[in-house]
């Protein structure tokens, strides 16, 4: 894969919508609205789009956003497991079937009305997947649980403080003060708010987790050769990778040698492998 993906597409449009609490939109709706908003961004039709990608926890299958945005004949169609950084692989999916010659127009989409619903992990009474069984019961009920034993082992090996933490959180909320269709669009966070916010999990605080939202997103990938024709410029993907480190436990990796090398870092290792630059060539994240 690595000789065929490099450089050889493209995302050259990109569309979101409102994020809030409590839309009134289906997540149909709203990830139809974003995906039709990408495909403008980059000037291409929907019925050009002949592949999908989204992940696992997506409740809206390609069959029915295919229909409802009048896709023509799809013929690659992937979902990636796991949440949160898990879904940037979608991409990845894409890439290689353009790449391939599987498809010839992709869309990478994600909608979720979590902001109006229950959280999952509420959920008691559903029976536990290992390694749930043996964390949950110990009082690690929610993935702010899971990570905040990680967090405070990270603390404790390299002297990360409490500050270092909030530097994060700053660098989060100041990319949504600027984003109009964020749900922290112009409400700045300070200091003061962060040290002084209730702790989720120790040493986690409220700052610390992500907003529990509604909206959407999209992406559309394309060939390098198509993208010169596109209406944005485009972004190029060089290089992709996914990761599960051996003997790896989900969020809760304590029973590895190292608990703080998880996926990401087996994901890095074959990354930087395929690519033509390292990490010391990069000047932004």
């Amino acid at each position: 894969m690595a000789a065929t993906l490099k450089d050889a597409t493209a995302i050259v449009g990109i569309g979101q919508t409102a994020f809030a609490k409590r839309l009134p939109q289906s997540e149909k709706e709203l990830a139809c609205r974003a995906i039709l908003a990408a495909l403008a961004d980059a000037g291409i039709e929907p019925s050009e789009v002949d592949a999908f990608s989204s992940y696992t926890m997506e409740e809206t299958d390609e069959v029915e956003v295919a229909k409802a945005i009048g896709a023509g004949d799809v013929t690659f169609f992937s979902k990636i497991g796991y949440g949160g950084g898990g879904s940037c692989a979608t991409v990845g999916h894409l890439a290689s079937a353009v790449a391939t010659g599987q498809a010839t127009v992709g869309v990478a989409w994600r909608s979720r009305k979590r902001g109006s619903g229950p959280r999952p992990w509420k959920n008691t009474a559903v029976q536990l997947p290992t390694p749930g069984q043996w964390t949950r019961p110990f009082g690690l009920l929610r993935p702010a649980d899971e990570i905040g034993m990680l967090a405070r082992r990270y603390m404790h090996e390299y002297g990360a403080t409490r500050d270092h933490l909030f530097n994060v959180a700053m660098a989060c909320r100041n990319r949504a003060n600027a984003n109009p269709a964020a749900m922290m669009y112009e409400r700045p966070l300070t200091r003061e708010m962060y040290m002084t916010s209730r702790m989720i999990s120790d040493p986690l605080c409220l700052f610390d987790n992500c907003l529990e939202t509604d909206g959407a997103l999209a992406c559309v990938i394309v060939s390098a050769e198509r993208a010169r024709d596109c209406r944005q410029k485009p972004v190029y993907v060089h290089s992709v990778a996914q990761g599960l480190p051996s003997q790896h436990h989900g969020m809760v990796n304590y029973w590895n040698d190292d608990p703080l090398s998880g996926p990401a870092w087996t994901a890095a290792r074959h990354l930087w492998k395929q690519a033509d630059f390292g990490p010391q060539d990069v000047d932004v994240a």
